[in-house]
């Protein structure tokens, strides 16, 4: 065992071999089909419904397509990394476990509460603009319910509703959620692929132009104090509405569009050929989203003049469907409501499934109680997925959805920043691995993925930062109170002779 203390980390050949204790081994059922399905169905949800019309129209006017480019580029730089990493590691955890075999426990145990706020954070912000869309497409059909109700104490029972079914599901089976994500993916990428046919037939030249906005003081993106970019604090710059710099400054937004690619590696585990099965489902998935995503913008801002895409004084912002009723075809608009249902259906089903695999992995290192990861008669961690079904639809269910994006980028460029750089530790520490898969040109690619993340983060807003530190410092407080002494790396690095713990099938296992 490496290192101690906070330092101490766990060596790849103990990782890998933790995941054959009876009592809390996941099922192999997955494929690299499979995986791209999860990978597409996570990233196609609430950022394509609704994220390329704002940012067209409050940041960047036509250039949005190029945002998306840049953040798919700094996507690809980091999902390179998670590639080989989850070929080389196979385990249920991923950031989090990869960083256990570089950067030690305390590091480990940062980033799993890192993806901890990632994870479950984007679950119930997902869930409730499910909600919102559900109650859209009933009123679309003449239904006219509310999904929230109650005066001043709210409560969200169409959010709810969607978390207790996924949750059945994901206890049910990995396998099970696959063929259900794949049903959906295949719905909402027909209407994706549907707004992309239709809409060229109402594009007109003149709304490319300018394709870059001159810059303008101000505007819908424009923030002051706490509530402006990071970057515009640090640098006194008050940043401005489109032009180049507005183009940067969307890909930071639109980044949240692409976040759960890195779900798959969370998956590895439970993978039939994980050497291969997770780059090609990781940069796969992300090729796909990423052709339809700069199609989609390309149609949208050519529907309508950029400046109609522009949030309204009252709040209201555009959507895909937007661009669409601004042309005269409602039937169109409907369609694509039920297809944004559709997509924010998976989207919050494999975030949770994410988060369910990250904190399995905590559980079996002791950083949280080990009993959590117990698997069921589904070979799936049932009594955490559980767990997190309750803590989702709680927060779906009666808190309010607020800034939440912001705070999932955060959350999700931090640990691409750890993976990009555990690459490079690693190659120099062990050589040796087997490798399924090898990030090219290295150290270039992962020094270019940390330096992309970290522009994208300079671009959130300060008060993003501040969250993001508080909820990092109750993280450390409960290493320090719970995690650190019951660390089983630790308790096996302090035994005399027996250092593995023996778990007969049948028994809790223990600490």
């Amino acid at each position: 065992m490496p290192g101690n203390g906070l330092w101490r980390t766990k060596s790849i050949e103990q990782s890998i071999a933790d995941t054959d204790e009876p009592d809390t081994k996941l099922r192999k059922d997955l494929s690299a089909w499979d995986l791209t399905v999860f990978g597409v169905a996570v990233v196609i949800g609430a950022g394509i419904f609704t994220l390329t019309a704002s940012a067209a129209g409050n940041i960047a006017g036509p250039s949005v397509s190029l945002s998306f480019v840049l953040a798919a580029i700094a996507c690809a730089l980091a999902a390179l990394c998670y590639a080989e990493f989850a070929s080389t590691v196979p385990v249920a955890g991923s950031a989090y476990t990869f960083s256990y075999a570089t950067f030690g426990e305390f590091a480990a145990w940062i980033i799993g509460w890192d993806l901890v706020l990632e994870f479950a954070v984007g679950s119930a912000a997902v869930a409730k603009g499910w909600s919102a869309y559900l109650q859209t497409t009933l009123g679309l059909m003449g239904i006219d319910v509310k999904t929230e109700v109650g005066d001043g104490f709210k409560f969200d029972w169409g959010a709810v509703l969607l978390v207790a079914v996924l949750t059945v599901l994901l206890v049910v089976g990995t396998k099970l959620s696959s063929r259900v994500s794949a049903v959906i993916t295949a719905i909402k990428v027909a209407v994706v692929l549907l707004v992309i046919v239709l809409g060229i037939g109402y594009i007109k030249a003149e709304n490319y132009q300018p394709f870059i906005p001159p810059a303008a003081e101000g505007g819908p993106a424009a923030h002051t104090g706490i509530e402006q970019s990071l970057f515009s604090l640090i640098t006194g710059y008050s940043g401005s509405t489109y032009g180049v710099l507005g183009m940067l400054a969307a890909a930071s937004i639109v980044f949240f569009a692409f976040i759960g690619f890195d779900v798959v590696a969370t998956t590895a585990e439970e993978t039939k050929n994980p050497q291969k099965a997770v780059p090609r489902g990781i940069l796969g998935s992300l090729a796909i989203v990423t052709v339809l995503y700069v199609a989609v913008t390309l149609v949208i801002t050519g529907m309508v003049p950029y400046t109609k895409l522009a949030t309204q004084p009252d709040g209201t912002r555009a959507t895909l469907a937007s661009a669409f009723s601004d042309n005269g075809v409602d039937w169109a608009a409907t369609v694509i409501s039920v297809g944004a249902l559709a997509g924010l259906t998976t989207v919050v089903m494999v975030l949770m499934l994410g988060q369910s695999r990250v904190l399995f992995a905590m559980s079996r290192d002791g950083l949280l109680p080990r009993k959590l990861a117990k698997t069921g008669s589904h070979g799936t961690p049932t009594r955490i997925t559980i767990i997190i079904g309750v803590l989702v639809s709680i927060a779906a269910g009666f808190f309010p959805a607020g800034k939440l994006e912001e705070m999932v980028n955060v959350g999700t460029l931090f640990a691409f920043i750890l993976v990009s750089a555990g690459v490079l530790v690693l190659r120099k520490t062990r050589p040796d691995l087997d490798r399924g898969f090898r990030v090219p040109l290295v150290p270039l690619v992962p020094i270019l993925a940390i330096l992309a993340c970290l522009w994208l983060m300079l671009n959130l807003t300060a008060l993003t930062w501040v969250r993001f530190i508080i909820w990092m410092a109750i993280g450390v407080v409960v290493y320090f109170a719970y995690s650190r002494r019951n660390s089983v790396l630790a308790k096996r690095g302090s035994a005399p002779v027996q250092s593995e713990p023996v778990i007969k099938h049948g028994e809790e296992p223990g600490v």
